[in-house]
């Protein structure tokens, strides 16, 4: 099985997070949200996983090589595709057209979830998806009497389902979905401005393919600073039986509450961490009191306190302060 992970989007309602590191790079409980998507799913799924590819911007060689060591990490060969306009999640999709056949996974690198993974082989597809009160901003399903997927409202202004797509597909015959993309592109079928991945699913439904919702337990949103900061404290909460505190971190005088994470070389001096803090590798901590929050590599941090709070990789705080969210490099004195 494969794994196609469109993520070229520019996070612009996490920044300034995602002005110097793409969204689904961004750390929740120490490990990027891309990683930690692919890796659930690798873990659910019956079937292994052989490849992963990541459509992606212009992120640099950097970003390139990390998303390459995610798939090797999972004993998966990692590709990397480019989408370089923005012109949809169809046209994303189809960006790695050369993966699309045979069983493929589409997870867009937005959000994180609490699912079931497992596929079964009597089924042409899977659309995961959860109820949700307010639908009108989302694309939901309707149902037929047999729980099979007839339709697909992009946003709908009355209610027709309150099933809303979260953004992971799987397709048991992916070639007959690059066939529907295909379609989209060539006879130039637009929607807002983009070339839209329901149009090609309604397609197949059309032409008999059927697809089945899976169920999530629990559907975490990693959108802006403070949706980013709740799925941190919820990742934590599931990982609270591992060790999320490194041996080559050095805590001094200090409590730690938690769950917390605590990377490799971070230095805690004189302060009260958690619960529900990650704190990145090499950042130190003095005379501090931290609750709920993500701190990024390289951070320093004098005589705060803070809560509720996203702080950037190399960033400093040397002064009060209380739920706060700034970017890397950036220094409050």
């Amino acid at each position: 099985m494969k794994i196609v992970v469109p993520m070229a989007g520019r996070g612009s309602r996490l920044r300034p997070h995602t002005l110097t590191v793409p969204k689904p790079l961004i750390p929740v409980g120490g490990k990027p949200i891309v990683h930690r998507l692919v890796e659930d799913i690798a873990k659910t799924s019956a079937d292994k996983v052989t490849e992963i590819g990541f459509i992606i911007g212009d992120f640099g060689k950097e970003v390139e090589q990390e998303l390459l060591a995610v798939a090797e990490t999972l004993g998966a060969k990692g590709k990397i595709f480019y989408q370089e306009e923005a012109l949809g999640t169809a046209h994303a999709v189809l960006c790695a057209e050369e993966m699309l056949d045979g069983p493929v996974v589409v997870a867009f690198a937005d959000t994180l979830f609490r699912a079931d993974f497992t596929m079964s082989p009597d089924v042409d597809g899977v659309l995961w998806v959860k109820q949700i009160d307010d639908p009108s901003a989302f694309g939901v399903v309707k149902l037929d009497a047999e729980g099979t997927i007839t339709d697909f409202v992009e946003k709908p202004k009355e209610f027709v389902s309150d099933l809303a797509m979260i953004g992971i597909y799987y397709f048991k015959e992916a070639e007959k979905l690059r066939t529907e993309l295909k379609y989209l592109i060539d006879n130039n079928i637009i929607k807002g401005g983009e070339y839209q991945l329901p149009d090609a699913l309604r397609r197949l439904t059309e032409k008999g393919t059927k697809f089945k919702p899976g169920e999530v337990n629990e559907w975490l949103d990693c959108g802006n600073k403070a949706v980013t900061v709740f799925t941190n404290q919820r990742v934590l909460e599931f990982d609270k039986d591992k060790q999320l505190v490194s041996d080559k971190a050095t805590i001094n005088n200090s409590v730690i509450i938690p769950p917390c994470y605590i990377g490799d070389g971070a230095v805690i001096k004189n302060s009260v961490i958690g619960p529900h803090v990650s704190v990145g590798a090499a950042t130190k901590i003095s005379g501090s009191v931290i609750v709920n929050s993500i701190i990024q590599k390289e951070a320093e941090i004098t005589n705060a306190n803070i809560k509720d709070s996203m702080i950037g990789n190399k960033a400093a705080v040397l002064k009060q302060a209380s739920d706060i969210s700034i970017g890397d490099f950036t220094t409050i004195d």
